[in-house]
């Protein structure tokens, strides 16, 4: 039984994680740590999980674990490292940004790699210490990972992309609001998107004549806020002289071995995937034009539940274990 321990686990990733996590057949949760609701029931602040489980938010960790997840915010993972001697034998799991990229993926002697199981699944087998990948991050790579492959990225992608309201954490804002948010929509970090140097990095990995980072040129993305809480809906649409049929059979030959990514002939939508650790694609082509469409839930393919992924390849462990999780398309 693997023994895990939780970081932050009050926010939305946590929650999510300890979803996943109870009911796991080869997990036991040893720590949810939160320092503001320590001695709280976790079903106090998550409320689905009533009924579900006794445990409640510690104010402490401890190593007597054999694997950590950093669900904190963003910069949280890399001063818990550097401020504490965690024991070599103890796997580090960060669902923040702090280790996404190569220049920031060492510290204190432990090496993250890159946590997207569809890029590099071997890779991660090996790891002690992961760096989860960021969510439209998520969604946009998988969209792209076949055209890399192929080398048929063009070097102008423009790529449009929604997000829910959970995609801002729980801490409250102006645009996170609920009279702000309810039948709205809005841009935001248009063209500056953090997530956009992961994505660059990884396509330049399989075609290394596309550009390394954003200021080079490559992909344009403008995400939008939606008027919902989970799920992001990607469109990235470019130039490819490849035919409907030629583009479909890539994408189903390069996914052929990846459990949680589908290819469709169909439209998608986001029913199809909140709740789940799935990502749908649709290729759609007009002309020499195409479409990209590409569906995941941002708590869980986006972050918790890619998390769980990885550290089932982590130990070993079937890649779809504790995550045969089901979407409610109505």
């Amino acid at each position: 039984m693997i023994k895990a321990g939780i970081i932050g686990a009050a926010g939305y990733t946590g929650g999510e994680l300890i979803r996943i996590l109870i009911n796991h057949p080869e997990v036991e949760i040893a720590f949810a740590q939160s320092g503001s609701n320590a001695g709280n029931l976790i079903s106090k602040v998550h409320a689905d999980l009533v009924g579900e489980t006794d445990l409640k938010f510690s104010a402490e960790h401890n190593y007597d674990v054999d694997v950590i997840f950093f669900c904190a915010g963003h910069g949280e993972a890399k001063k818990f490292v550097e401020a504490n001697d965690i024991p070599a034998s103890v796997k580090l799991i960060d669902i923040g940004n702090d280790f996404r990229l190569n220049k920031d993926a060492a510290i204190k002697g432990r090496k993250f790699v890159y946590g997207l199981p569809e890029l590099q699944r071997e890779e991660i087998k090996k790891a002690s210490n992961v760096a989860n990948p960021g969510c439209f991050a998520t969604a946009i790579q998988l969209g792209l990972l076949p055209l890399a492959k192929a080398g048929l990225l063009p070097n102008d992608i423009y790529t449009t992309g929604i997000t829910g309201s959970t995609g801002a954490g729980q801490s409250l804002s102006p645009t996170s609001h609920f009279s702000w948010r309810q039948n709205n929509i809005s841009a935001y970090k248009t063209l500056t998107h953090q997530h956009n140097d992961e994505i660059q990095q990884s396509l330049h990995q399989l075609q290394n004549v596309f550009p390394a980072s954003p200021k080079d040129g490559g992909l344009s993305f403008v995400p939008w806020r939606g008027d919902f809480t989970r799920g992001i809906f990607i469109s990235s649409q470019m130039n490819c002289d490849l035919s409907i049929e030629e583009l479909n059979k890539l994408y189903e030959d390069f996914y052929a071995g990846h459990p949680f990514t589908a290819i469709t002939k169909e439209p998608v939508f986001l029913k199809q995937v909140v709740n789940t650790n799935k990502c749908i694609i649709q290729l759609e082509k007009v002309g020499s034009r195409l479409v990209v469409h590409s569906v995941i839930d941002n708590l869980t393919k986006g972050a918790s539940g890619q998390a769980v992924q990885n550290m089932n390849l982590i130990f070993g462990l079937g890649e779809t274990t504790g995550l045969k999780l089901k979407a409610n398309s109505f």
